[in-house]
């Protein structure tokens, strides 16, 4: 059964199977070589209240929708991620163990939006990259010198204009601000000195899940464009504190319950481990 406060927190942040599962796949298995044994998936993901049969079933459809690869070793199965998954796990994991401070502005991602045929699958695929819809026929992105999506044409503009009323049309901002303080007054309460490793471990999973969904929707836009009252920031220090604290504790308890094939702790990289913690910012 959960814990008191990861009860709470599922009551105030719903989580699906199939969703929860490519968190701990981001989380867990890719700094481990990116493979998990049913059973650990079970064990896991049922430590906070999901049923053997919802697993199995979420699990087959991340297979079937090319996320992972599934195996027969012996009489278990395992399942890795496949070089999709792979791609996807490392774009969110530039984007969610990132820095309260975003790297300085270089200037802005700009993709003029075709008329007709291809102009909705374009901007479903640019709003999945965060870009904002500025007008009908213009997609917009700050560019702080990550990767760009593979898309053309597509431009690279620096502007002194003031574009606050732009970024206020071309982003939901407010909704994402009522993500972000809902995120700051579910998690704030956490104690993780109170937590026993296998509590760590699943409170820092639904700390990743329910961070995700926001540092995958926040245009990291200039403070300048931004409300005053954005509540971007602090979230983003709560989830880097949040997450050095309960990473002691959910490291010993997934080095007891991951393993690799002969039954010998499945360690993340070292380096990897250190560089995701780090990308958090100082302490």
């Amino acid at each position: 059964m959960p814990s008191a406060a990861a009860d709470r927190l599922l009551s105030a942040f719903p989580v699906s199977a199939g969703a929860f599962i490519v968190t701990l796949y981001g989380d867990v298995a890719a700094p481990r070589g990116g493979r998990l044994w049913m059973g650990e998936i079970v064990e896991t993901c049922g430590a906070l209240g999901f049923s053997s049969t919802r697993l199995r079933t979420a699990v087959s459809r991340l297979s079937d929708a090319g996320r992972i690869a599934g195996e027969r070793v012996g009489r278990r199965s395992l399942y890795r991620l496949t070089p999709r998954g792979e791609a996807e796990f490392a774009r969110a994991t530039a984007l969610i163990y990132a820095p309260a401070e975003p790297p300085p502005l270089k200037g802005w991602l700009l993709v003029p939006l075709p008329q007709g045929p291809g102009r909705e699958a374009l901007a479903n695929r640019l709003t999945r990259a965060r870009f904002g819809l500025a007008r009908p026929h213009l997609a917009l992105l700050p560019d702080r010198g990550g990767p760009a999506p593979d898309v053309a044409p597509l431009f690279r503009a620096t502007t002194a204009d003031d574009l606050t009323a732009l970024a206020a049309e071309a982003w939901p901002l407010a909704d994402l601000a009522a993500r972000m303080t809902r995120f700051i007054d579910g998690f704030a309460p956490l104690d993780p000195a109170a937590c026993t490793p296998e509590e760590a471990l699943g409170l820092r999973l639904l700390l990743v899940h329910v961070w995700r969904d926001i540092a995958l929707s926040d245009p990291l836009l200039p403070l300048g464009l931004l409300p005053g009252d954005w509540p971007g920031p602090e979230a983003r220090r709560l989830f880097a504190r949040l997450y050095r604290a309960l990473s002691p504790a959910a490291e010993a308890e997934a080095a007891r319950r991951f393993t690799d094939a002969g039954g010998a702790p499945l360690a993340p990289s070292a380096a990897g481990l250190a560089a995701r913690i780090g990308a958090l910012g100082p302490a």
